[in-house]
């Protein structure tokens, strides 16, 4: 995970809800990215979480930075949005599979199922969502661009939301999937390609390439779109981890006094439960 002040709440609280979920708790082991001061956040955790089995890793922004192009939205242009990329070259090379979580999500089941998931040779695993409109995540530079529009072919493409992944880092090291991914940000400097921050590059890289796990694994978007994070409603069925992907996060919206019905099944979880808002209010 990263670790950030503006979304340290929404770690806190998923760390909370990974803890409270695990049979095995005591096995869990956390792999936090920042870009800023180590010994402050390592403070805030300890005193958080006493005996929690962690380590933070510091980020380099300038390793990214020349490289972002601006997005739809100011948050996704952030670097520690784009640490994921990197996380093969940071991690200790004993760390063999990681499971990459966004700050903004609670777990309601035991992690332990994500994490024995087979990967079947494959680098990443996460949920696809083949109903989607996958084009609409690319520009039209990009579809008329036959070339380009040749990457995906012999590959039957689907939309996945990268702040749930399993990923082989060793597969990835081997593979030099960083630089994959660099390669395509590249060409988005160039040619814009895409709107959307980080998660274009892993669609071009992986989509149709990856290994499909159960949907109850991310149930995204309860924050909404990305520029105005309406209310949503849950999808049907049953649910292992929910995700407030998207502009509005449940702290933010709690605090304001105008949350939505399923910030209330983030609101367990907050250990920095502001003074302004009640659960029974």
């Amino acid at each position: 995970m990263t670790l950030d002040a503006n979304y340290l709440r929404g770690t806190m609280a998923a760390v909370l809800s990974l803890l409270q979920h695990s049979t095995c708790p005591e096995n869990l082991s956390f792999h936090f990215l920042t870009a800023h001061s180590e010994n402050e956040l390592v403070l805030s955790i300890k005193a958080t979480f006493p005996y929690l089995k962690f380590k933070i890793y510091r980020f380099e922004s300038n390793r990214v930075r020349g490289k972002i192009s601006k997005s739809i939205r100011h948050a996704l242009d952030q670097p520690l949005n784009y640490a994921r990329i990197y996380l093969a070259d940071i991690l200790p090379h004993n760390v063999e599979r990681v499971i990459y979580l966004d700050s903004d999500l609670v777990v309601v089941d035991d992690i332990a199922k994500l994490w024995d998931v087979e990967m079947e040779n494959k680098v990443v695993a996460a949920p696809e969502y083949c109903h989607a409109n996958f084009s609409q995540y690319f520009t039209n530079a990009f579809w008329s661009d036959t070339e380009m529009a040749k990457i995906f072919s012999g590959r039957k493409p689907c939309y996945f939301n990268t702040g749930v992944m399993v990923i082989d880092v060793e597969k990835w090291r081997r593979g030099g999937y960083t630089q994959k991914l660099e390669f395509w940000m590249g060409v988005q400097k160039m040619k814009r390609i895409y709107q959307l921050g980080s998660l274009p590059p892993f669609l071009l890289v992986f989509a149709g390439e990856m290994k499909a796990v159960n949907h109850r694994w991310n149930q995204h978007g309860l924050g909404g779109d990305n520029f105005e994070g309406k209310c949503r409603t849950l999808h049907p069925g049953p649910i292992s981890l929910l995700h407030w992907s998207g502009k509005g996060k449940p702290w933010l919206r709690l605090d304001s006094r105008k949350p939505c019905v399923v910030d209330y099944l983030w609101a367990p979880y907050d250990l920095y439960r502001s003074s302004k808002h009640s659960l029974d209010e």
